[in-house]
């Protein structure tokens, strides 16, 4: 299992929700009343962790929604293969394949032998940040 669920209402802006199937970060919420028989509303604007997109959600304060499990580990860039990167796991010595980062700051710093952070999250990783370059 890789979500688990929060009330609407609970969630803050930088938490992460599943909008849609996609791992996404909050960038703005807000919460309206309503009138006297309606129950409160929240307003979502996310962005996808993965493609970047701007994903919006109205629902109830109180309505579960999922939320994805983060999985933080770190690795070693091994190769750059294309427009993938391979890495080894720190922990496991597992390698991987994995996309390269749509950020150019980020790309730019992606060396062989250099150790990321890289997110495991709903079955698919991706890398967030170089800790210390080659």
């Amino acid at each position: 299992m890789s979500t688990t669920y929060a009330e609407l209402g609970e969630l803050r802006e930088g938490s992460f929700i599943v909008v849609d199937g996609e791992p996404c970060r909050i960038v703005e919420i807000s919460k309206a009343k309503t009138g006297k028989h309606g129950s409160a509303k929240a307003h979502v604007v996310a962005v996808s962790v993965f493609s970047g997109v701007k994903k919006t959600l109205v629902a109830p304060v109180d309505q579960k929604v999922e939320v994805p499990i983060i999985d933080k580990r770190t690795a070693q860039v091994i190769a750059m293969v294309g427009s993938s990167v391979q890495i080894m796991d720190l922990e496991t010595y597992e390698t991987l394949e994995i996309e390269l980062p749509l950020e150019d700051e980020l790309r730019s710093k992606l060396v062989t032998g250099a150790e990321v952070e890289y997110w495991s999250i709903l079955g698919r990783r991706k890398i967030m940040r170089v800790l210390k370059g080659a």
